[in-house]
């Protein structure tokens, strides 16, 4: 029933990863992504019942879609062009921006073309003899296997999520609180899948119609599901007002003009205080030193929180007493004291702030290895950390460690209360779209977590979303100004909370079960 697709079945699915990636790059027409991906699941389709198609070429047309797919999605790549705030003339900038360009699209592809390869081998393995209706579902499920993957190691970077694109349609991704964010993508791929399925079986009417109708019924049930969830609920919590400042000051600026710095955010501070805030909360190393080892700041922003009577959340460099450096958040009291409790950013951006294998690179691409902005490599991490303060508890997390949903849901098993997410997109990216997809990426660990979120940007966007994913405050990127609301300090832990990730390591399990499954019962069969 796949023979009319095989001869256009990798140019549909070259097709369906360009219009799908762009949707994360404009998901004002998210809808689209819910159609988008059938010309992918025609030709995956078409793919397995191709038996003069080699298994080296299933996983060749596998490797490209998914290399257009993240080629398209990472093409912000190209607001790195020039380098020079780091040093690096107009040669060297070109070889970097090509080298993560491209690398960066290979890294995701290689293991993204075993999607294509594992659902050959099931087909050739009589897995969709008995139960054709699986094919949608299992290359769903072997996408979200990928999708998750991209969490493991320095080379996953989990920036083509399909749930991005759903970031403007906040009731579609309230069920990431239930079961995570991939949920989301596999409702997307699924709802795709099906609608293919009913496609190439159009001479099977019932089928056909029972498919679309399945696929109808899983997006609005989700939609409806979605919006009973963001309906307000009778729940008792303490309420504290917060800021998130957004100085918007020059990146080469801030190595050299400390005073400046100092002046402007503690003018907003104060400004922030005089509107009511309790909790003011600065972007990532908006001081480039290490606080613990230069009086001026540490003076500075203790007399500011004594001044100001505020809790002042403050991102700078630290000093281990093991000689490790850090990125690191800390939290001056109303009282002038700074807490003994200091929050490490847990996962750091490899060629920005640590350079990984750097020998290697450093042998094969000289400048990609001389990227980071620090002279030292710095360390990540291990704990959670999290701030007492007499309305709860505070969970800390710093740019880059917000993609990463399991850090966010370790924060918020270990009790915290509020999510403070100060970044710096503004080293590299400032307004480009990678901006807008790092505030999505907070929508969603608000939404998984059940917490209310504070995102503080240099340039920005600096915001302050709601459990739900809904903006109660919001700064435009290169915009000077303070994003203040009033939070509530959430005590509700979401079913995602609790069972992590279990939704992916159930499709693991479906797709490593299917084959052996299927072996017992033809086994059985060919006895009786």
């Amino acid at each position: 029933m796949c023979e009319q697709y095989k001869k256009i079945a990798l140019p549909a699915m070259l097709i369906s990863a360009v219009l799908t990636a762009l949707i994360l790059i404009f998901p004002q027409v998210g809808f689209m992504e819910w159609i988008t991906l059938i010309p992918l699941f025609l030709g995956a389709f078409a793919f397995c019942a191709d038996e003069n198609r080699s298994l080296w070429r299933t996983y060749w047309g596998g490797f490209l879609t998914i290399f257009v797919y993240y080629f398209v999605v990472y093409h912000w790549f190209l607001s790195l062009y020039p380098l020079d705030f780091i040093g690096m003339d107009n040669a060297s900038s070109v070889v970097v921006v090509i080298a993560g360009w491209f690398g960066l699209s290979i890294l995701q592809a290689i293991p993204g073309g075993l999607i294509f390869l594992i659902f050959k081998l099931l087909q050739r393995g009589g897995v969709f003899d008995r139960t054709p209706i699986l094919r949608p579902i299992v290359l769903s499920a072997l996408w979200i296997v990928f999708e998750w993957s991209s969490t493991l190691g320095w080379t996953g970077v989990p920036w083509g999520r399909l749930c991005i694109g759903q970031s403007d349609y906040l009731p579609v991704l309230q069920s990431a609180s239930l079961f995570g964010s991939y949920f989301v993508s596999f409702l997307i791929l699924l709802v795709n899948g099906l609608l293919a399925y009913a496609i190439i079986s159009y001479r099977n009417k019932i089928q056909s119609v029972l498919c679309v109708a399945l696929a109808i019924v899983i997006l609005f049930s989700n939609i409806l599901l979605g919006n009973e969830m963001m309906n307000p609920k009778a729940e008792e919590s303490i309420i504290v007002k917060v800021a998130a400042i957004q100085g918007n000051v020059d990146m080469d600026a801030k190595g050299g003009a400390l005073r400046e710095l100092m002046r402007v955010y503690g003018e907003m501070t104060r400004e922030a205080a005089a509107k009511g805030a309790e909790i003011v909360v600065w972007p990532e190393s908006i001081f480039p030193y290490r606080m613990n080892r230069y009086s001026v700041l540490e003076d500075f922003v203790c007399e500011l929180a004594v001044e100001c009577n505020v809790t002042l959340i403050v991102g700078a460099l630290y000093d281990g007493k093991d000689g490790k450096s850090y990125n690191t958040l800390y939290m001056i009291t109303p009282d002038g004291r700074i807490s003994d409790t200091l929050y490490h950013k847990r996962h750091l951006v490899p060629f920005g702030e640590y350079v990984p294998m750097r020998e290697l690179f450093m042998t094969l691409i000289p400048p990609l290895a001389e990227l980071s902005a620090l002279d030292d490599d710095m360390t990540p991490g291990t704990e959670t950390s999290l701030f007492e303060t007499k309305w709860g508890k505070l969970g800390g997390l710093i740019c880059f460690d917000s993609i990463y949903e399991e850090l966010t849901r370790a924060s918020a098993k270990d009790g915290a209360n509020l999510m403070l997410l100060p970044s710096n997109d503004s080293w590299w990216f400032s307004t480009s779209v990678e901006t807008y997809q790092n505030e999505s990426q907070a929508m969603l660990r608000a939404i998984e977590s059940g917490r209310y979120l504070v995102r503080a940007g240099n340039t920005g966007i600096s915001s302050i979303i709601t459990e739900h994913g809904d903006h109660l405050a919001w700064l435009a990127p290169e915009t000077k100004g303070i994003a203040i609301a009033e939070v509530e300090m959430c005590t509700q832990t979401t079913l995602y909370t609790h069972i992590g990730n279990l939704f992916v390591y159930l499709c693991m399990a479906f797709v490593l079960l299917l084959y052996p499954i299927d072996f017992i019962i033809k086994r059985r069969q060919n006895r009786l």
